[in-house]
Protein backbone atom coordinates (compact mmCIF):
# COMPACT_ATOMS: atom_id res chain seq x y z
CA UNK A 1 0.00 0.00 0.00
CA UNK A 2 1.03 3.63 -0.39
CA UNK A 3 0.74 6.02 2.50
CA UNK A 4 -0.20 9.67 2.12
CA UNK A 5 2.98 11.78 1.82
CA UNK A 6 1.27 14.65 3.68
CA UNK A 7 0.84 12.40 6.73
CA UNK A 8 4.14 10.56 6.44
CA UNK A 9 6.10 13.81 6.24
CA UNK A 10 4.42 15.24 9.34
CA UNK A 11 6.03 14.88 12.77
CA UNK A 12 4.92 12.23 15.24
CA UNK A 13 3.03 13.45 18.28
CA UNK A 14 5.44 15.44 20.47
CA UNK A 15 3.66 14.01 23.50
CA UNK A 16 4.41 10.45 22.45
CA UNK A 17 8.00 11.31 21.55
CA UNK A 18 8.56 12.96 24.92
CA UNK A 19 7.04 10.17 26.97
CA UNK A 20 9.14 7.64 25.06
CA UNK A 21 12.21 9.23 26.68
CA UNK A 22 11.06 7.92 30.05
CA UNK A 23 12.58 4.57 29.15
CA UNK A 24 16.03 6.12 29.52
CA UNK A 25 15.54 8.09 32.75
CA UNK A 26 17.90 7.59 35.65
CA UNK A 27 15.27 6.79 38.25
CA UNK A 28 17.42 8.37 40.96
CA UNK A 29 14.59 10.71 41.89
CA UNK A 30 10.82 10.56 41.87
CA UNK A 31 9.43 11.46 38.45
CA UNK A 32 8.17 15.02 38.05
CA UNK A 33 5.68 14.84 35.19
CA UNK A 34 5.28 18.40 33.95
CA UNK A 35 4.40 17.36 30.42
CA UNK A 36 0.77 16.31 30.26
CA UNK A 37 -1.79 19.08 30.76
CA UNK A 38 -4.14 17.00 32.87
CA UNK A 39 -5.70 17.42 36.31
CA UNK A 40 -4.26 15.26 39.08
CA UNK A 41 -7.65 14.79 40.75
CA UNK A 42 -10.72 12.71 39.80
CA UNK A 43 -14.05 14.15 38.66
CA UNK A 44 -16.50 15.47 41.23
CA UNK A 45 -18.39 12.76 43.17
CA UNK A 46 -21.68 13.94 41.67
CA UNK A 47 -20.34 13.20 38.21
CA UNK A 48 -19.13 9.73 39.15
CA UNK A 49 -22.48 8.90 40.74
CA UNK A 50 -24.39 10.07 37.66
CA UNK A 51 -22.21 8.10 35.25
CA UNK A 52 -22.62 4.98 37.38
CA UNK A 53 -26.39 5.43 37.30
CA UNK A 54 -26.43 5.96 33.52
CA UNK A 55 -24.31 2.83 32.98
CA UNK A 56 -27.09 0.73 34.51
CA UNK A 57 -29.90 2.23 32.43
CA UNK A 58 -31.16 0.36 29.36
CA UNK A 59 -30.19 3.20 27.01
CA UNK A 60 -27.02 4.16 28.86
CA UNK A 61 -24.83 3.14 25.92
CA UNK A 62 -27.10 4.43 23.15
CA UNK A 63 -26.24 6.99 20.51
CA UNK A 64 -27.11 10.62 21.17
CA UNK A 65 -28.43 13.14 18.62
CA UNK A 66 -25.81 14.54 16.23
CA UNK A 67 -25.52 17.99 17.87
CA UNK A 68 -25.05 16.35 21.27
CA UNK A 69 -27.01 15.29 24.32
CA UNK A 70 -29.86 17.83 24.50
CA UNK A 71 -29.63 18.40 28.24
CA UNK A 72 -25.87 18.91 27.99
CA UNK A 73 -26.31 21.54 25.28
CA UNK A 74 -28.95 23.30 27.38
CA UNK A 75 -26.72 23.25 30.46
CA UNK A 76 -23.68 24.44 28.55
CA UNK A 77 -25.64 27.22 26.88
CA UNK A 78 -26.75 28.40 30.32
CA UNK A 79 -23.18 28.13 31.63
CA UNK A 80 -21.76 30.20 28.77
CA UNK A 81 -24.54 32.77 29.03
CA UNK A 82 -23.71 33.30 32.71
CA UNK A 83 -19.95 33.36 32.18
CA UNK A 84 -20.04 35.82 29.26
CA UNK A 85 -23.06 37.80 30.43
CA UNK A 86 -24.55 37.43 26.94
CA UNK A 87 -27.09 34.95 25.59
CA UNK A 88 -25.70 31.85 23.90
CA UNK A 89 -28.22 29.32 22.61
CA UNK A 90 -28.13 25.54 22.66
CA UNK A 91 -28.85 25.64 18.94
CA UNK A 92 -25.51 27.42 18.40
CA UNK A 93 -23.36 24.53 19.61
CA UNK A 94 -22.29 21.05 18.57
CA UNK A 95 -20.77 18.67 21.10
CA UNK A 96 -17.53 17.01 19.95
CA UNK A 97 -15.10 14.37 21.19
CA UNK A 98 -12.84 16.94 22.83
CA UNK A 99 -11.56 20.33 21.70
CA UNK A 100 -8.97 18.77 19.37
CA UNK A 101 -11.76 17.22 17.35
CA UNK A 102 -13.70 20.46 17.48
CA UNK A 103 -10.80 22.30 15.84
CA UNK A 104 -10.20 19.59 13.23
CA UNK A 105 -13.85 19.58 12.18
CA UNK A 106 -14.03 23.38 12.02
CA UNK A 107 -10.79 23.62 10.04
CA UNK A 108 -12.05 20.96 7.63
CA UNK A 109 -15.32 22.84 7.19
CA UNK A 110 -13.56 26.14 6.46
CA UNK A 111 -10.58 25.21 4.30
CA UNK A 112 -9.39 23.44 1.19
CA UNK A 113 -5.83 22.39 0.30
CA UNK A 114 -3.81 25.49 -0.54
CA UNK A 115 -5.79 27.77 1.77
CA UNK A 116 -4.03 29.61 4.60
CA UNK A 117 -4.69 29.91 8.32
CA UNK A 118 -2.93 32.39 10.62
CA UNK A 119 -1.50 30.88 13.81
CA UNK A 120 0.07 32.84 16.65
CA UNK A 121 3.51 31.68 17.82
CA UNK A 122 3.95 29.59 19.84
CA UNK A 123 1.18 27.49 18.29
CA UNK A 124 -0.61 24.45 19.70
CA UNK A 125 1.13 21.60 17.90
CA UNK A 126 -1.92 19.42 17.16
CA UNK A 127 -3.60 22.29 15.31
CA UNK A 128 -0.49 22.97 13.27
CA UNK A 129 -0.13 19.26 12.47
CA UNK A 130 -3.75 18.98 11.34
CA UNK A 131 -3.55 21.95 9.02
CA UNK A 132 -0.39 20.67 7.38
CA UNK A 133 -1.72 17.13 6.98
CA UNK A 134 -4.71 18.56 5.14
CA UNK A 135 -2.68 20.72 2.77
CA UNK A 136 -3.49 24.00 4.54
CA UNK A 137 -0.63 26.50 4.79
CA UNK A 138 0.02 27.93 8.28
CA UNK A 139 1.04 31.60 8.32
CA UNK A 140 2.86 32.30 11.56
CA UNK A 141 2.21 35.49 13.51
CA UNK A 142 5.06 36.63 15.74
CA UNK A 143 3.70 38.00 19.03
CA UNK A 144 5.06 40.98 20.94
CA UNK A 145 7.59 40.71 23.78
CA UNK A 146 4.73 39.96 26.17
CA UNK A 147 3.62 37.13 23.83
CA UNK A 148 0.38 38.99 23.05
CA UNK A 149 -0.26 39.12 19.28
CA UNK A 150 -0.91 42.38 17.43
CA UNK A 151 -3.96 42.54 15.12
CA UNK A 152 -2.14 44.97 12.82
CA UNK A 153 0.69 42.50 12.37
CA UNK A 154 -1.89 39.80 11.65
CA UNK A 155 -3.51 41.94 8.97
CA UNK A 156 -0.19 42.05 7.09
CA UNK A 157 -0.35 38.25 6.79
CA UNK A 158 -3.84 38.11 5.26
CA UNK A 159 -4.01 37.09 1.60
CA UNK A 160 -6.88 36.06 -0.69
CA UNK A 161 -6.30 32.45 0.48
CA UNK A 162 -6.64 33.26 4.20
CA UNK A 163 -9.63 31.51 5.75
CA UNK A 164 -9.14 31.94 9.52
CA UNK A 165 -7.12 33.31 12.41
CA UNK A 166 -6.57 30.92 15.33
CA UNK A 167 -6.17 32.18 18.89
CA UNK A 168 -5.75 30.05 22.02
CA UNK A 169 -6.45 31.87 25.28
CA UNK A 170 -5.25 31.14 27.90
CA UNK A 171 -2.47 29.94 25.64
CA UNK A 172 -1.19 26.44 25.12
CA UNK A 173 1.80 26.38 25.51
CA UNK A 174 2.43 29.97 26.66
CA UNK A 175 -0.32 30.34 29.27
CA UNK A 176 -0.86 33.92 28.08
CA UNK A 177 -4.42 35.18 28.51
CA UNK A 178 -5.44 37.65 25.82
CA UNK A 179 -7.21 40.79 27.11
CA UNK A 180 -10.81 41.35 25.95
CA UNK A 181 -9.82 44.44 23.95
CA UNK A 182 -7.23 42.45 21.98
CA UNK A 183 -9.83 39.79 21.20
CA UNK A 184 -12.24 42.54 20.14
CA UNK A 185 -9.64 43.96 17.74
CA UNK A 186 -9.00 40.53 16.24
CA UNK A 187 -12.75 40.03 15.85
CA UNK A 188 -13.05 43.36 14.02
CA UNK A 189 -10.12 42.39 11.79
CA UNK A 190 -11.61 39.00 10.90
CA UNK A 191 -15.03 40.52 10.27
CA UNK A 192 -13.55 43.20 8.01
CA UNK A 193 -11.82 40.56 5.87
CA UNK A 194 -14.72 38.07 5.98
CA UNK A 195 -12.65 35.31 7.55
CA UNK A 196 -13.23 33.21 10.67
CA UNK A 197 -11.82 34.02 14.09
CA UNK A 198 -11.34 30.66 15.83
CA UNK A 199 -10.82 31.09 19.58
CA UNK A 200 -9.85 28.03 21.61
CA UNK A 201 -11.10 28.67 25.16
CA UNK A 202 -10.18 25.33 26.71
CA UNK A 203 -8.64 26.97 29.79
CA UNK A 204 -11.18 29.78 30.26
CA UNK A 205 -11.99 28.65 33.81
CA UNK A 206 -8.34 28.91 34.80
CA UNK A 207 -7.88 32.67 34.55
CA UNK A 208 -7.13 35.04 37.42
CA UNK A 209 -10.54 36.69 37.12
CA UNK A 210 -14.22 35.76 36.98
CA UNK A 211 -14.91 38.56 34.51
CA UNK A 212 -15.98 37.48 31.01
CA UNK A 213 -13.08 36.36 28.83
CA UNK A 214 -14.47 38.62 26.09
CA UNK A 215 -17.59 40.49 25.04
CA UNK A 216 -17.87 39.00 21.56
CA UNK A 217 -21.08 37.07 22.23
CA UNK A 218 -22.75 40.45 22.75
CA UNK A 219 -22.13 41.32 19.10
CA UNK A 220 -25.47 40.98 17.24
CA UNK A 221 -23.97 38.97 14.38
CA UNK A 222 -21.04 37.30 16.19
CA UNK A 223 -21.72 33.90 14.65
CA UNK A 224 -20.86 35.18 11.16
CA UNK A 225 -17.23 35.60 12.29
CA UNK A 226 -16.51 33.99 15.67
CA UNK A 227 -16.03 30.27 16.27
CA UNK A 228 -15.55 29.52 19.97
CA UNK A 229 -14.06 26.13 20.88
CA UNK A 230 -14.40 24.53 24.31
CA UNK A 231 -13.31 21.52 26.32
CA UNK A 232 -14.58 19.89 29.49
CA UNK A 233 -11.37 17.89 30.00
CA UNK A 234 -9.60 20.20 32.43
CA UNK A 235 -12.58 22.12 33.78
CA UNK A 236 -14.34 18.93 34.90
CA UNK A 237 -11.32 16.58 35.14
CA UNK A 238 -12.55 14.21 32.44
CA UNK A 239 -9.81 14.27 29.75
CA UNK A 240 -10.27 10.59 28.94
CA UNK A 241 -14.01 11.01 28.42
CA UNK A 242 -13.34 13.24 25.40
CA UNK A 243 -15.97 15.97 25.47
CA UNK A 244 -15.72 19.41 23.85
CA UNK A 245 -17.88 21.75 21.83
CA UNK A 246 -18.04 24.05 18.82
CA UNK A 247 -20.01 27.26 19.38
CA UNK A 248 -20.78 28.94 16.08
CA UNK A 249 -23.28 29.65 13.35
CA UNK A 250 -25.97 27.19 12.23
CA UNK A 251 -24.36 27.14 8.78
CA UNK A 252 -20.94 26.14 10.14
CA UNK A 253 -22.41 23.68 12.62
CA UNK A 254 -24.29 21.89 9.84
CA UNK A 255 -21.00 21.21 8.06
CA UNK A 256 -19.35 20.21 11.35
CA UNK A 257 -22.09 17.63 11.92
CA UNK A 258 -21.54 16.15 8.45
CA UNK A 259 -17.89 15.63 9.28
CA UNK A 260 -18.62 14.42 12.80
CA UNK A 261 -21.03 11.82 11.46
CA UNK A 262 -18.26 10.39 9.28
CA UNK A 263 -15.56 10.19 11.95
CA UNK A 264 -17.42 9.44 15.19
CA UNK A 265 -21.22 9.40 14.60
CA UNK A 266 -21.39 11.22 17.95
CA UNK A 267 -19.08 11.80 20.90
CA UNK A 268 -19.22 9.13 23.64
CA UNK A 269 -22.44 9.29 25.59
CA UNK A 270 -20.77 8.59 28.93
CA UNK A 271 -18.60 11.67 28.55
CA UNK A 272 -21.55 13.87 27.70
CA UNK A 273 -23.48 12.55 30.71
CA UNK A 274 -20.49 13.29 32.95
CA UNK A 275 -20.17 16.81 31.55
CA UNK A 276 -23.87 17.48 32.13
CA UNK A 277 -23.59 16.34 35.74
CA UNK A 278 -20.55 18.54 36.26
CA UNK A 279 -22.20 21.64 34.81
CA UNK A 280 -25.39 21.20 36.81
CA UNK A 281 -24.19 19.72 40.12
CA UNK A 282 -20.55 20.63 40.70
CA UNK A 283 -20.26 24.41 40.49
CA UNK A 284 -18.57 24.82 43.87
CA UNK A 285 -16.21 21.94 43.06
CA UNK A 286 -15.27 23.64 39.76
CA UNK A 287 -14.51 26.93 41.50
CA UNK A 288 -12.41 25.19 44.14
CA UNK A 289 -10.34 23.35 41.51
CA UNK A 290 -9.82 26.58 39.57
CA UNK A 291 -8.64 28.30 42.77
CA UNK A 292 -6.17 25.46 43.34
CA UNK A 293 -4.76 25.94 39.84
CA UNK A 294 -4.35 29.65 40.53
CA UNK A 295 -2.38 28.86 43.67
CA UNK A 296 -0.11 26.51 41.71
CA UNK A 297 0.51 29.14 39.05
CA UNK A 298 1.46 31.68 41.68
CA UNK A 299 3.77 29.21 43.36
CA UNK A 300 5.48 28.41 40.06
CA UNK A 301 6.02 32.13 39.58
CA UNK A 302 7.45 32.32 43.10
CA UNK A 303 9.91 29.43 42.81
CA UNK A 304 11.15 30.62 39.40
CA UNK A 305 11.22 34.32 40.26
CA UNK A 306 14.96 34.30 40.99
CA UNK A 307 15.73 32.41 37.74
CA UNK A 308 17.22 29.29 39.35
CA UNK A 309 20.18 28.14 37.29
CA UNK A 310 19.46 30.89 34.77
CA UNK A 311 16.09 29.41 33.72
CA UNK A 312 13.58 32.20 33.06
CA UNK A 313 9.79 32.00 33.30
CA UNK A 314 8.65 34.01 30.27
CA UNK A 315 4.91 33.63 30.84
CA UNK A 316 2.48 31.69 32.98
CA UNK A 317 -1.25 31.03 32.97
CA UNK A 318 -3.95 28.42 32.48
CA UNK A 319 -2.13 25.13 33.10
CA UNK A 320 1.24 26.23 31.73
CA UNK A 321 4.55 27.95 32.24
CA UNK A 322 6.77 28.89 29.26
CA UNK A 323 10.40 28.67 30.31
CA UNK A 324 13.63 29.73 28.61
CA UNK A 325 16.70 27.63 29.35
CA UNK A 326 20.16 29.24 29.71
CA UNK A 327 22.17 26.93 27.42
CA UNK A 328 22.59 28.99 24.27
CA UNK A 329 24.94 26.47 22.70
CA UNK A 330 22.66 23.46 23.16
CA UNK A 331 19.53 22.45 21.31
CA UNK A 332 16.34 22.46 23.37
CA UNK A 333 15.58 18.85 22.47
CA UNK A 334 18.92 17.87 24.05
CA UNK A 335 18.20 19.96 27.14
CA UNK A 336 14.79 18.32 27.55
CA UNK A 337 16.31 14.88 27.04
CA UNK A 338 18.82 15.58 29.82
CA UNK A 339 16.08 16.81 32.13
CA UNK A 340 14.26 13.52 31.64
CA UNK A 341 17.13 11.05 31.60
CA UNK A 342 19.42 12.65 34.20
CA UNK A 343 17.04 14.63 36.41
CA UNK A 344 13.78 12.64 36.12
CA UNK A 345 11.87 15.75 35.06
CA UNK A 346 9.46 15.55 32.13
CA UNK A 347 8.68 18.71 30.10
CA UNK A 348 7.81 19.37 26.45
CA UNK A 349 10.43 21.08 24.24
CA UNK A 350 9.44 24.39 22.69
CA UNK A 351 10.42 23.01 19.29
CA UNK A 352 7.06 21.21 19.36
CA UNK A 353 5.30 24.59 19.34
CA UNK A 354 7.57 26.63 17.07
CA UNK A 355 9.05 26.41 13.58
CA UNK A 356 12.54 26.88 15.06
CA UNK A 357 14.48 26.50 18.32
CA UNK A 358 14.13 29.47 20.71
CA UNK A 359 15.57 27.89 23.89
CA UNK A 360 12.15 27.38 25.51
CA UNK A 361 10.09 24.52 26.88
CA UNK A 362 6.58 24.06 28.25
CA UNK A 363 5.84 23.22 31.85
CA UNK A 364 2.39 21.94 32.78
CA UNK A 365 1.72 22.11 36.51
CA UNK A 366 -1.72 20.47 36.50
CA UNK A 367 -0.61 17.20 38.07
CA UNK A 368 2.17 18.50 40.36
CA UNK A 369 1.72 19.97 43.84
CA UNK A 370 3.57 22.87 45.50
CA UNK A 371 6.29 20.58 46.80
CA UNK A 372 6.79 19.21 43.31
CA UNK A 373 7.13 22.70 41.86
CA UNK A 374 9.69 23.59 44.51
CA UNK A 375 11.60 20.42 43.67
CA UNK A 376 11.40 21.34 39.97
CA UNK A 377 13.15 24.65 40.62
CA UNK A 378 15.83 22.82 42.58
CA UNK A 379 16.44 20.38 39.75
CA UNK A 380 16.82 23.21 37.25
CA UNK A 381 19.43 24.80 39.48
CA UNK A 382 21.24 21.47 39.87
CA UNK A 383 21.24 20.89 36.12
CA UNK A 384 22.76 24.30 35.45
CA UNK A 385 25.39 23.73 38.13
CA UNK A 386 26.33 20.34 36.65
CA UNK A 387 26.58 21.64 33.10
CA UNK A 388 28.36 24.88 33.94
CA UNK A 389 30.71 23.26 36.40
Amino acid sequence: MRLSPRTVQEIDSPMGATYALLAGRSGERALLDLAQAAPSYPPAPEMVEHVTKIAHEPNGAAYVPSPGLPRLRDAFAADLSRAYQSPVGADQMVVTAGCNQAFCLVAQALTEPGDEVIEVLPYYFNYDMWLRMNGVVPRYLEPGPDLVPDPEAAEALITPRTRAIVLVTPGNPSGVTLPPDVLADFYALAKRHDIALIVDETYRSFRDTVRPAHDLFAEPDWARTLVSLHSFSKDLAIPGYRVGAVVGSPELNREVMKLLDCVAICPPRVGQEAAWAGLTSAQEWRRARADEATEKRRWLETVLAERPGGFELLSCGGFFGWVRHPFAGRGTDDVVRDLITRYDTLVIPGTAFLPDDRQVFRVSFGNVDRAGLTEFAGRLELMAKDLHG
